[in-house]
């Protein structure tokens, strides 16, 4: 089944995935864990300001979608929520550390180049070169419950492609970059070079009838 995230959803979701990896001692998370978690300053893109309410109302929706579950366990006054996305006992849908530490990112940032997502990545998982975080993003696309990423088109004047989740349907493309006319692309056409051939003649032949009228005096 196809997860379908709004973007709101996707900071939630993110938030408790993040929080399960960085500080498990801390995991679950109280709903005002989780509003602190969502409106972090840092690791975040874009920085967002949900109240109490706010949160509680996207966390309903994902429970009755059995994406968070409120069974923390630890049988407090205070429920405390968690994702049952993947890696859970709850869900058949398993990340490798990176893959999951990948798809952290990219709900909490938004599109990311290979670069970028080997850099934010090593608080989450051990992480080589970059090669690995490509070889981790054709897994995902590639993935028999997926794809769960997609290789964005490289906008213009940027030195990397980027990648973004498939967990919403607001996938950001950005604009392709500028086609030359045809014309330009292939040279000039025959016309052009046989309009530019007789420029030059017709120039040459007038240079030409200068000169022979200063070299004949009779001519002065």
């Amino acid at each position: 089944m196809k997860i379908t995230l709004t973007p709101d959803e996707a900071r939630v979701i993110g938030s408790l995935l993040e929080k399960e990896i960085t500080t498990p001692e801390q995991y679950p998370l109280s709903l005002n864990a989780l509003t602190n978690a969502c409106n972090q300053k840092s690791n975040r893109d874009p920085v967002v300001s949900f109240d109490d309410a706010t949160v509680q109302q996207l966390v309903d929706g994902l429970m009755k979608r059995r994406l968070v579950s409120d069974r923390s366990g630890y049988g407090g006054r205070v429920p405390k929520y968690k994702q049952i996305i993947c890696n859970t006992e709850f869900g058949s849908l398993q990340f490798a550390d990176l893959e999951r530490a990948i798809v952290c990112e990219l709900l909490l940032r938004g599109p990311q180049s290979p670069g970028e997502l080997r850099t934010r990545c090593l608080r989450m998982a051990t992480v080589g070169d970059v090669g690995e975080v490509d070889a981790a993003l054709a897994r995902l696309s590639e993935h028999p419950a997926g794809p769960f990423v997609v290789r964005l088109p490289r906008a213009a004047g940027a030195r990397d492609a980027r990648y973004a989740h498939l967990f919403g349907d607001d996938i950001p493309l950005p604009p392709p970059a500028p086609e030359r006319p045809a014309s330009a692309a292939a040279g000039p056409t025959l016309a052009e070079r046989v309009a530019h051939l007789e420029t030059a003649v017709a120039d040459l032949r007038r240079q030409l009838g200068e000169l022979n009228r200063k070299a004949t005096p009779g001519d002065q």
